[in-house]
């Protein structure tokens, strides 16, 4: 962990995670002891800033990651992030396009799945606050590619360690995180 990393982690583990004895039900349809809610650093502008320097400043250096030319995910999660990502960017000159993935496309207008200037860009890194079975990016990375997108990362808050990652990987995305819920439960 960098120290942006560490410094965050250390003001929102307690509040941003969960045991309980009765399992929650988690998006993926999975039961799990552990739950991480994310939500509560994405509707911060504190955290969700600290967040956000924390994965330009750390994670994508640190990993060899270009500086993206746009990121988006499947809304709800990816939101707060894309938006965030594309303005810390733009304040240091670099042009990085945000995007939002329906979860359906949309029945009416101009039946968009993707919203976003999907003709200015080719690359495009797909980001979600928490990855467990990998579904949610999977549909976001899928979206991208059937619009002629090259994905070849993703970027999440939490990987809960839960076949998500390798999921992922199977579909020839790399997936980077700033914590695992082993950094959590030690």
């Amino acid at each position: 962990m960098g120290p942006i990393t560490k410094m965050l982690f250390n003001e929102v583990h307690s509040f941003i995670y969960l045991y309980k004895e009765k399992p929650f039900q988690l998006s993926s349809g999975k039961f799990s002891n552990y739950y991480f809610n994310c939500k509560k650093i994405l509707m911060n502008p504190k955290y969700l800033s600290l967040v956000v320097q924390a994965i330009c400043e750390e994670l994508i250096p640190k990993n060899h990651i270009p500086v993206p030319e746009a990121v988006g995910g499947l809304t709800l999660g990816a939101d707060p992030l894309s938006y965030a990502i594309s303005l810390y960017y733009w304040n240091q000159g670099i042009l990085c396009y945000p995007c939002v993935v329906r979860k359906e496309t949309k029945e009416h207008g101009i039946q968009k799945r993707i919203e976003g200037e999907l003709e200015n860009f080719k690359e495009v890194i797909v980001v979600d606050d928490v990855i467990t079975t990998g579904a949610s990016t999977l549909k976001a990375v899928q979206a991208f590619r059937e619009e002629g997108k090259i994905v070849r990362y993703s970027i999440c808050i939490i990987d809960r360690e839960e076949e998500g990652k390798e999921e992922l990987l199977r579909n020839h995305i790399q997936v980077f995180s700033l914590w695992k819920k082993s950094d959590f439960i030690n």
